[in-house]
């Protein structure tokens, strides 16, 4: 496990290589200021604000050069801004000349994560420091990193060692490490309280058996929050098999269980005064003789039925029971999250989370914290008019949509049946995936809207902060 608290230190005065930034707008006036023989390296090497460009700077000895690096704005730095130095630079200590890094720190620690657990030989490279005069950012900095770093090894896991008791196991040490109450549904409790998990699971092995697990942490007295995770940990589409090109990735259908764990366990070790509630419908999608059919009519929890136009639209079905239960204890509000449709890729591509909300307050502060921590959302529209398509001849709803048309709403609409009237609820529909990396993000697990939404409960919820909406004091 990388140790992020070492890659972020106070500035102490210590001995460090200093990083310039510089923009568009700054770089004529900042070269003015540099020594004759900087001025002549940069012209040597064909240096330009570009973005992500960067160049090494000769010191007066071996050991005493610098950096400089272009951004897209040295007053308004992004989370990414000194993402590609911390991948590429030897290990040491750097310091950022004449400002304080701010959200860079975050970009800083995850362009040093790495994954290597099923590698044979392993590179090691010693830490990149970076040094910061407001340390009262290093510790909340940290912990999203490592709560990112938690969502992309669950995700890279491969499904054989991330099946829905490797998943349990997660939360189990989670729970154990800051005071929280697991409890795990399985075999006939599941069957008879979850009918939607336990068929969509029942065909998988044994080993992989589906199973609702749960943590509750913090007093009874707090506001009541959920999160709810889609944990199917392999996803072959079941008897509407998928392609083997669709099936390639189906280990990260568990995605967002390993969001709604991750943030968790931020909620936790940060002490929000809020009633936890953590709900992860794990399952494997799987074919064999006992997997559910096309055609079948599942009971709900909530008593709901409904009849499966296909089942690869299982991620709705496991969520349903599971937001169900979460809406058993009146929450105040409920957030899931979900590799759930394709749709929503088609329409927004891999790197933004389609967000789904009954709530534009929530919305709003959702939208805003995705702003203020680099890690943007889209809101897509609940347009109830699609409702009729989810329409069946023979059961309460349909888990698929009658026509290609609007299927990510489709989806998000159906989950909006299982929630109370009068809740305020989000729902992302996100990719959990890189598939090409860019500077802190590698190609591989990913966490979308995590931080957002960590970032909109911290507004809500900390009594400690003072700020008002995300990003303004108060």
């Amino acid at each position: 496990m990388i140790d992020y608290s070492d890659m972020i230190q106070p500035d102490q005065g210590q001995d460090a290589r200093a990083i310039h930034l510089v923009d568009k707008k700054s770089y004529d006036g900042w070269l003015k200021d540099r020594s004759a023989r900087e001025r002549a390296h940069l012209a040597a090497v064909g240096f330009k604000p570009d973005a992500f460009v960067h160049a090494i700077l000769p010191g007066d000895d071996p050991e005493r050069w610098g950096v400089v690096t272009t951004v897209a704005d040295v007053e308004n730095l992004s989370a990414w801004c000194l993402a590609k130095l911390a991948q590429i630079l030897p290990e040491g200590r750097y310091r950022v000349e004449g400002r304080q890094p701010g959200k860079a720190l975050f970009g800083w620690m995850s362009a040093q994560y790495r994954f290597d657990a099923y590698r044979k030989k392993v590179e090691t490279k010693g830490a990149r420091v970076l040094l910061t005069n407001d340390v009262g950012a290093i510790a909340p900095m940290v912990a999203e990193a490592r709560a990112t770093a938690l969502v992309r090894d669950l995700v890279n896991t491969p499904a054989a060692d991330m099946g829905p008791a490797s998943i349990e196991k997660a939360a189990e040490r989670i729970a154990k490490a800051h005071g929280g109450k697991l409890s795990v549904t399985k075999g006939e409790a599941l069957e008879q309280g979850y009918p939607m998990i336990h068929a969509v699971g029942r065909a998988a092995a044994k080993h992989h058996a589906p199973r609702l697990i749960e943590i509750v942490w913090g007093k009874e007295d707090h506001p009541r929050v959920a999160l709810v995770g889609k944990g199917i940990s392999f996803d072959s589409g079941g008897l509407d098999i998928k392609p083997s090109a669709g099936m390639r990735l189906m280990k990260k259908d568990m995605g967002g269980a390993a969001h709604v764990l991750a943030l968790a366990e931020l909620v936790m070790a940060a002490g929000l005064p809020v009633r936890l509630h953590c709900l992860v419908a794990a399952a494997e999608n799987a074919i064999s003789a006992d997997a559910f059919r096309p055609g079948d009519v599942l009971k709900s929890r909530l008593g709901l039925t409904v009849e499966i136009g296909n089942t690869d639209a299982e991620g709705r079905l496991v969520l349903g029971d599971a937001l169900a239960k979460a809406g058993e204890d009146k929450p105040e509000l409920i957030l899931d999250f979900a590799t759930l449709t394709g749709a929503a890729r088609v329409a927004l591509g891999p790197d933004l989370p389609a967000l789904f909300a009954n709530d534009d307050s929530l919305a709003d502060d959702l939208l805003k914290g995705g702003s203020e921590r680099d890690d943007p959302l889209w809101r897509m529209p609940l347009w109830d008019s699609y409702a009729d398509l989810l329409e069946t001849d023979i059961a309460d709803i349909g888990n698929a949509g009658s026509s290609a048309f609007a299927g990510t709403i489709t989806a998000a609409l159906f989950l909006k049946r299982f929630i109370p009237d009068n809740t305020a609820w989000a729902h992302f529909d996100t990719f959990a995936w890189r598939p090409s990396a860019k500077p802190g993000r590698p190609k591989g697990g990913a966490a979308l809207g995590l931080r957002a939404a960590w970032a909109m409960l911290q507004v809500r919820y900390d009594r400690r902060s003072q700020r008002g909406p995300v990003g303004e004091a108060s």
